[in-house]
């Protein structure tokens, strides 16, 4: 194999190169110098020898071109396994022979999407390799994105199995402590059951958390659920005002005792946000959550949490775009772990269940929508987390 390659030597990994199959090595070499020059060329001499090459290089691959007669194993053969291992792979089938049946059976079988006759017109085969190389790009692209959906699909999944998890184990420890409590009817009694507590109102407090727990893991299936609908149904028309999206969190987060008090929120620059509801609201659940975490864990004399809409400069220099910023006055962060945040799963609260895995996702998301996310953070001052959304050409604040 003889690789005429330049754009390797630039680093590109993107499907790129043309790759001659034939076993006479002239046709090779004539091949590679005749339009080496306006495409990267990559030549093999047998079915085995391309298999070999795809393997070390097929994601660089983007037309394979091969003859039809070769010994041991046929054009046609190359180009079934080609088409099930690469399939990003434009497939073109070189023949020296008049043989419509050998033509029509790799139509047919899908093997191959443009057959060319020998000797190669020179004219023919560029526009061939040109169109194939296109389409070869744009398979391409359409796999990656779908590849790329398919993922955070998954991730998104996980995560909100985890958000949902821990509401309904709350649930389930709030239920087994009035059912360890619980206490029969005495023979003769008022035929009434109880339940001890330890101080008054114990009962009232779980059965209330308990469902505040529960509507929250409601709201989260639920608003994935119609996110679901809406997609079969190509529903894309709705959009989401980041005042509605924070108003959605302070009613149906499901708050500790007194703790919604300790959120306040400005909605004063309001602006429409990009992408789905479920994954934003996902999303700043999270935010709040770690921010209630930490003011539990140290809480000052007043604590406080704010939601603020602003129109920020995500560094010196360049314009203000649209954002969401969740404060807090809690214990802050401490600088070794401030500098993995957003970019690996890094948590303070391992022995508590805690698995980094939180902010991290936000990240994902906002890098999703093209936007970005910023953590600052001073030990004993608090913490500020910033959601940047990315300006639309008619973005103007609300």
């Amino acid at each position: 194999m003889k690789p005429h390659d330049p754009a390797v030597a630039r680093g590109s990994l993107s499907p790129h190169a043309i790759l001659m199959v034939d076993d006479e090595p002239q046709a090779c070499k004539w091949f590679a110098r005749l339009y080496g020059k306006e495409f990267t060329v990559l030549t093999a001499a047998s079915v085995d020898e391309a298999l070999v090459l795809l393997g070390e290089r097929g994601h660089e691959v983007a037309v394979l071109l091969t003859d039809y007669a070769m010994p041991q194993r046929d054009g046609v053969a190359l180009l079934g396994e080609v088409r099930r291992l690469y399939p990003h792979v434009a497939r073109l089938l070189v023949s020296a022979y008049a043989d419509k049946d050998v033509a029509m059976s790799a139509v047919n079988q899908g093997h191959v999407e443009h057959i060319l006759e020998k000797p190669l017109d020179d004219a023919l085969t560029r526009q061939a390799l040109r169109e194939a190389l296109a389409t070869s790009v744009r398979r391409s692209r359409d796999q990656s994105l779908i590849a790329r959906r398919e993922s955070a699909l998954r991730e998104t999944l996980g995560f909100l199995a985890h958000e949902v998890t821990s509401p309904l184990a709350t649930v389930r420890g709030y239920l087994s402590a009035m059912r360890e409590n619980h206490q029969a009817d005495p023979q003769g009694g008022d035929g009434m059951a109880h339940i001890a507590q330890q101080k008054p109102g114990d009962v009232l407090f779980m059965i209330e958390a308990a469902q505040r727990r529960a509507e929250y893991a409601q709201s989260l299936v639920s608003t994935f659920v119609q996110t679901a609908r809406d997609a079969s149904q190509g529903d894309t028309s709705a959009s989401l005002l980041a005042s509605e999206l924070v108003r959605a969190v302070q009613d149906e987060y499901p708050f500790e005792s007194n703790e919604s008090s300790w959120l306040s929120a400005d909605l004063s620059a309001d602006f429409t946000l990009p992408g789905r509801r479920d994954l934003l609201y996902l999303v700043l659940c999270t935010l709040v959550k770690n921010a209630l975490i930490a003011l539990r864990a140290q809480p000052p004399q007043q604590p406080e949490v704010c939601i603020t809409l602003d129109r920020v400069a995500l560094a010196a220099g360049l314009s203000p775009q649209p954002a969401v910023r969740v404060s807090d006055n809690g214990p802050g962060i401490a600088p070794d772990v401030l500098r993995r945040l957003t970019r690996e799963s890094v948590t303070t609260r391992a022995d508590s269940g805690g698995t980094g895995m939180g902010l991290l996702f936000c990240q994902r998301v906002m890098s999703s929508l093209g936007g970005d996310i910023t953590v600052h953070s001073t030990l004993g001052q608090g913490t500020n987390v910033t959601l940047y959304f990315p300006p639309s050409p008619d973005d103007t604040p609300v």
